[in-house]
């Protein structure tokens, strides 16, 4: 212990001083101010003794912590010590197994199917939340504790049917039905009401319109239109990889050419889908990618060919003359071709959607509608205005973000999901 008996202080000032004389020399010759050379050696001192510090303290916990196992580790590493003998094979009746057996195989086959009926309902119910409060949640107000059905309620009503947007034609066509049901006596109760509602809605959904058969053709050709913002390019991405999922063999086409990074968004989609993508360079004449992409969709022998179009205003007429051109080209390259026009609109614009499709509707006959955004309005109501001022079907809906989102529209289920309490 002869060492730290030479641990006094004035030892330790004795080894300071040598230490900082013999620094100071080095660092005057490299360019230190003679004047400041003796405080830039206690400076490098400190910082030395402090990273020696740093050091060892990180090697202590490095070492405590080492030395520490929980009780779980312990355990983990008694479970797989081998010196424990495993409880052999033969030891499990091979009645028993087969007992087992039989009791978890129902279960798995039994319980799928209920939770996926009851998960598709609820989705559409959290999808058309808004519509619901805005439609039938006013109407559901409307209608309680009211004793009579007069002309006083009948008026309100009308003007709920107006504003949650479904349009002065349908709203008509919904109340001449319930007067005339009045006038005979058959409305005495809300809940005659309400169930007439449903009913009516139901018939002008359920209109007879072509069904969409996408095996009817080899290749069916689906082109996609609308205006700019109504989300065409996903809808053809999700539309793809919903197809894709079907087994069936799908080109893309990428004919808007117009909008910036459309054709790489695209891109984007038909990896995700797995399907291939034709596309021209920015700015290139549609109808040339329209062509390509028949062409490409008859030699490979593609079940489907989903055509992306440049968004346009509807009210602009030579872009509007240019659906038609496209249109001669594909029917020209695949006779009867295009066999479904989808119109993508955005539900919430509201009745301006409607305006859309129909100028769209004269422009280039529509086969379809795909509206969006569903779960984000209010709005929804415009589903039943475009399916009876158009006499054209909505195909599919919107209603999430998610890849799966998109999904075909049935108009029975649209209905529950209003009036469902």
């Amino acid at each position: 212990m002869e060492w730290f008996d030479l641990l006094s202080l004035d030892n330790i000032m004795q080894w300071l001083n040598t230490f900082v004389a013999s620094l100071t020399p080095l660092l005057v010759s490299s360019g230190v101010p003679e004047e400041y050379s003796s405080l830039a050696a206690l400076g490098v001192l400190y910082l030395g003794a402090t990273i020696v510090v740093l050091l060892l303290v990180f090697i202590l916990l490095k070492i405590f912590k080492g030395s520490r196992k929980s009780p779980k580790e312990d355990a983990e590493v008694e479970e797989e010590d081998p010196s424990v003998p495993e409880v052999p094979a033969a030891t499990v009746a091979p009645e028993e197994v087969v007992k087992e057996e039989l009791e978890v195989e129902p279960e798995l086959e039994t319980e799928p199917a209920p939770v996926t009926a009851l998960g598709v309902f609820e989705r559409f119910k959290a999808g058309f939340s808004k519509t619901q409060s805005s439609l039938v949640g006013r109407v559901d107000s409307l209608l309680h504790g009211r004793t009579a059905i007069d002309a006083d309620l009948i008026e309100e009503l009308e003007e709920i049917l107006i504003t949650a947007d479904l349009g002065m034609q349908t709203t008509q066509q919904l109340i001449d039905s319930l007067e005339s049901s009045r006038t005979r006596g058959e409305l005495a109760s809300p809940d005659q009401v309400r169930q007439l509602l449903m009913e009516e809605l139901a018939k002008i959904l359920n209109f007879d319109s072509k069904p969409l058969d996408v095996t009817s053709a080899s290749p069916f050709v689906i082109m996609v239109i609308g205006v700019n913002g109504v989300g065409k390019t996903t809808t053809i991405g999700k539309l793809a990889n919903q197809f894709a999922l079907e087994g069936k063999k799908v080109i893309l086409g990428a004919g808007d050419t117009f909008r910036a990074a459309a054709a790489e968004q695209l891109q984007i989609w038909g990896e995700r889908a797995e399907v291939e993508v034709v596309s021209h360079s920015e700015g290139a004449d549609p109808s040339a990618v329209a062509f390509d992409a028949a062409k490409a969709a008859v030699a490979r022998k593609a079940d489907i060919l989903l055509l992306d179009t440049a968004g346009r205003l509807h009210t602009k007429v030579n872009l509007m003359e240019e659906l038609k051109k496209i249109r001669r080209v594909l029917d020209r390259e695949i006779p009867g071709a295009p066999h479904e026009v989808l119109l993508a609109l955005d539900a919430t614009t509201g009745q301006n959607a409607l305006t859309q499709a129909k100028l769209f509707n004269e422009a280039v006959p529509l086969d379809g509608i795909v509206l969006t955004k569903l779960d984000g309005t209010a709005k929804g109501g415009i589903v039943v205005a475009i399916a009876a001022e158009l006499q054209v079907p909505v195909r599919f809906i919107g209603i999430g973000e998610q890849l799966d989102d998109l999904r075909p529209f049935d108009a029975e289920m649209f209905v529950s999901v209003l009036f469902d309490r």
